[in-house]
């Protein structure tokens, strides 16, 4: 019998999620101005492990608090909060559910800093807010240092398991992708220097937290931009990391400069491929691809909403774990109504033609800031007053985040 999305799923290292649904990671910004967890943090992944997912992917966190990619991320760098984060992972832990900590660092798409962005070459993000500069050698090790204590961190305060992000083109994605790695050195050049840092920071974590915690990464399946990461490098980089002891991949794709991973194309319209649209999640094509070519299981996040789309990508085996991200800012307990057959259906209000990306996501970061204080959900949406919202409430979350460094 094919699996279905109410089946349990036992990964490489033992453990055992107890359906297939995994809440996505989504960036949260209700983290203190010096980048410590909340009380917030606990009730919003309370409510969401009470839900009924197999797993929740936390927003990610930062290993150093002078590169967010958002003020009001959660950084694990010398700053205290090991209490809030123990009560973040207990909440997470609820109903039997798992909660894995994605660790980031952002590289020259950092939101804030209070110093110049850094980047595996000084190639600055078009668009961006700052100007780059390359990582020296030592930067780079010292960088996988604080990878690994951020995992040991989340593992000795109750994290069942972590997600190393090397998606979205934040840091680790600017290694692997030869738009943004110019380097000439061991870290640069051909694909197994630029995945180099990759491959280093999952082996490291993996001894350090031993061969019973689940280690996941979440990779670009393509940049999507010319001259970018290619899905045959992805698909060999693959084929490394089953070697290093992975026990999830989660394919995605794009990055800020190409926004595929929130349905968008280059232009930032909706995207309108056909078998996307009849099949829902974007990056459903390249995991069937992947799939003889990968010994873990596999997580696609982003576009799924109807519950027959779900059963048919877990039926044909392109996928072991579906991910779901953007609805569960509106009701925590869509999964459980979903599982047990009271809804067909997800939400999605930004489908709407004519919606721009930006205004899309200043109202789910509004929605999930709601969520996690028990205030109402908005529902009638007016998209320039979210977009107004969310500007507001970062702006002010900035001036607190780099307050704390002149302090």
């Amino acid at each position: 019998m094919p699996p279905a999305l109410t089946y349990p799923l036992t990964l490489p290292c033992g453990t055992v999620l107890k359906n297939r649904i995994v809440k996505g990671a989504m960036t949260e910004g209700i983290g203190t101005p010096d980048n410590r967890a909340t009380d917030d943090h606990a009730a919003l992944y309370g409510r969401w492990a009470r839900g009924g997912a197999g797993l929740l992917l936390t927003g990610n966190v930062q290993i150093d608090r002078r590169f967010v990619e958002r003020p009001g991320n959660v950084a694990i760098d010398g700053n205290g909060g090991r209490e809030q984060l123990a009560a973040y992972a207990a909440a997470g832990r609820e109903n039997g559910t798992h909660i894995w900590m994605q660790i980031n660092h952002p590289g020259r798409q950092a939101g804030a800093s209070p110093d110049t962005f850094v980047a595996p070459s000084a190639i600055p993000l078009v668009g961006g807010a700052g100007m780059c500069r390359a990582l020296s050698v030592a930067e780079i090790g010292d960088i996988q240092r604080r990878f690994v204590h951020v995992a040991v961190t989340a593992r000795d305060t109750g994290f069942t398991g972590v997600q190393v992000h090397a998606a979205h083109g934040y840091l680790l994605s600017q290694f692997l992708s030869p738009l943004t790695n110019k380097r000439d050195d061991d870290w640069g050049g051909s694909l197994d220097n630029r995945a180099r840092l990759l491959l280093d920071i999952v082996s490291a974590i993996r001894a350090a937290t031993g061969p019973d915690f689940p280690v996941s990464v979440k990779l670009n399946s393509a940049d999507f931009q010319k001259g970018g990461l290619t899905e045959e490098e992805s698909i060999q980089i693959v084929h490394w990391l089953c070697a290093a002891g992975i026990d999830l991949l989660e394919i995605s794709g794009g990055s800020y400069e190409s926004q595929v991973m929130v349905g968008r194309e280059q232009d930032g319209t909706l995207l309108k491929k056909e078998s996307t649209i009849v099949r829902e999640a974007y990056f459903l094509d390249f995991a069937a691809r992947l799939r003889p070519h990968v010994s873990v299981p596999l997580a696609v996040t982003g576009g799924f909403r109807s519950r027959s789309a779900m059963a048919q990508a877990l039926e044909t085996g392109a996928l072991d774990a579906v991910g779901i991200a953007r609805p569960l800012c509106l009701d925590a307990g869509l999964i459980e109504a979903l599982l047990d057959g009271r809804i067909d259906r997800l939400p999605s209000p930004d489908d709407q033609p004519g919606t721009e990306a930006q205004a899309t996501i200043a109202y789910y970061f509004n929605q999930i800031r709601h969520l996690a204080t028990g205030d109402p959900i908005e529902t009638d949406i007016d998209w320039q007053a979210q977009l107004d919202q969310h500007s507001a409430y970062d702006a002010a979350l900035t001036q607190r985040y780099l307050a704390t460094f002149a302090s």
